[in-house]
């Protein structure tokens, strides 16, 4: 018996001794910055062969549209069945849109301030008569519609909204479930087990799921390079530059503030998240890190219930790189064809797009719906115009992503807070713990027991 003590630590020791890059190598966020470089090689060298490869980009993002209703569905109805009292899941509800108004609201005007001080379609005098138009998207010449945005929130069926894909639906039947499992008492108990352990079976699936997103930005990547090259930042380079550059301003004024008054860093905040922030990036889908954003939030010791009611809820209503994105765009939109918006032109514009932007949320390239609709109710802005940006909408919705993924995992963390649901000491632990040794993983508990050793 203690021959077999002795020998198994020597036994075990081998494995420990991997080099750095071997380490690196096991990393989900490294494979996929390999991914990302190796699809920008393949992009300039093999053009031919890369365009084709967005299949497998297209491919991931639908693995991962396949098991988000699930996820959101176990997530938000476990978060409301184990709450104290209804009233809890109401108050974080009112809390979190509150929330999400305001952050909507500065974002779009910081948007429009930068427009209109920096003007980058000034000079360019274009002809709308003369542009191609059949490059704007059919779905974007229709304006917004709310009834037709009501009736996508209510489903056919009960459990129609859990096999369709629209999470505003699904959100919805998950919230009454999941109230109507919480007054249930005793009966309902048996069916929060049985999700409990479906919840168990989901994440498993997600993590199998997630290894497959360096593959994904490797093809994202690979065609958007050989597809666009360079030639969309020489025509419109100014927007794409300005418009990155007020994301990066974004995250590091309004997001950083945030963070600080949490008593966090930004920068860390994204260090921990930078496998999500980097696939959501190469993959321009903020839906294709849900299920891992829900998982690492909890980790980071935001409560189940927050967790549960506000990622959900801000991937559909709070998408502050959209905003940023949606008003920055329209101006330069009336600036490139001549017209001069007044203010209170602009201002009408932006409550419109209050409403519009929450009209198309889970479509793939909303935002630029959400855009063509704003210009179609708001009037004045040729829709044809949209042509002017059709081209690079696939660059600058790097930085909307960028920023709608980063803004609600800080909206958990400020409602969390808020409800003293958060749990500060743990989010120190979790943070420095990241910058010390390898990213946590949070779905391998037993790798993590393997490394303290």
């Amino acid at each position: 018996m203690s021959s077999h003590t002795i020998k198994n630590p020597q036994h075990s020791s081998p494995p420990k001794q991997r080099s750095r890059f071997g380490r690196l190598l096991g990393e989900l966020w490294f494979q996929v910055v390999l991914g990302a470089v190796l699809g920008i090689a393949v992009g300039f060298l093999l053009p031919s062969v890369a365009k084709q490869l967005t299949h497998l980009s297209d491919w991931f993002i639908a693995l991962v549209k396949m098991i988000v209703i699930p996820v959101v569905f176990c997530v938000v109805s476990l978060g409301i069945a184990s709450m104290d009292s209804l009233r809890k899941a109401g108050r974080i509800g009112v809390k979190a849109l509150g929330y999400f108004i305001v952050l909507s609201l500065v974002s779009m005007l910081i948007g429009l301030v930068v427009a209109n001080v920096f003007q980058p379609g000034a000079g360019m005098n274009i002809d709308p008569s003369k542009l191609d138009a059949s490059k704007v998207p059919a779905a974007a010449s229709k304006g917004f519609d709310g009834l037709a945005f009501v009736n996508s929130i209510i489903p056919e069926s009960l459990f129609g909204a859990l096999t369709g894909h629209t999470i505003i639906a699904a959100l919805m039947v998950s919230i009454v479930f999941g109230a109507a499992l919480n007054v249930s008492g005793e009966s309902g108990a048996f069916i929060t087990k049985g999700i409990q352990a479906l919840s168990t079976v989901i994440f498993k699936i997600v993590g199998w799921v997630m290894r497959l997103a360096p593959i994904g930005t490797f093809g994202a990547l690979a065609a958007v390079v050989a597809n666009y090259g360079t030639q969309s930042l020489q025509q419109l380079g100014i927007l794409v530059l300005l418009f990155t550059g007020t994301c990066i301003v974004y995250v590091l004024v309004v997001l950083g503030a945030i963070a600080r008054a949490c008593g966090m860093n930004i920068f860390t905040v994204m260090r921990y998240f930078k496998a999500e922030l980097l696939i959501a990036l190469s993959t321009c889908s903020s839906e294709a890190v849900l299920p891992q954003l829900i998982k690492k939030l909890e980790n980071l010791g935001v409560g189940k219930s927050t967790v549960g009611i506000v990622i959900p809820a801000g991937f559909s209503f709070n998408l502050d790189g959209s905003a940023v994105y949606l008003t920055m765009a329209s101006v330069f939109l009336a600036q490139a064809v001549g017209m001069d918006l007044s203010w209170e032109q602009q201002l009408v514009m932006v409550g419109v797009m209050m409403l519009t932007s929450k009209g198309t949320a889970g479509i793939a390239g909303g935002a630029f719906i959400v855009l063509a609709s704003t210009l179609s109710s708001v009037g004045g802005i040729p829709l044809a115009a949209l042509a002017l940006i059709v081209g690079i909408d696939r660059l600058l919705n790097e930085g909307r992503v960028f920023i709608n993924v980063l803004g609600n995992a800080m909206a958990a963390v400020v409602i969390g807070k808020w409800e003293k649901d958060f749990d500060p000491e743990q989010a120190r632990e979790v943070l420095r713990a990241s910058g010390k040794k390898k990213e946590l993983d949070v779905k391998a508990p037993e790798a993590e027991t393997a490394n303290a050793h």
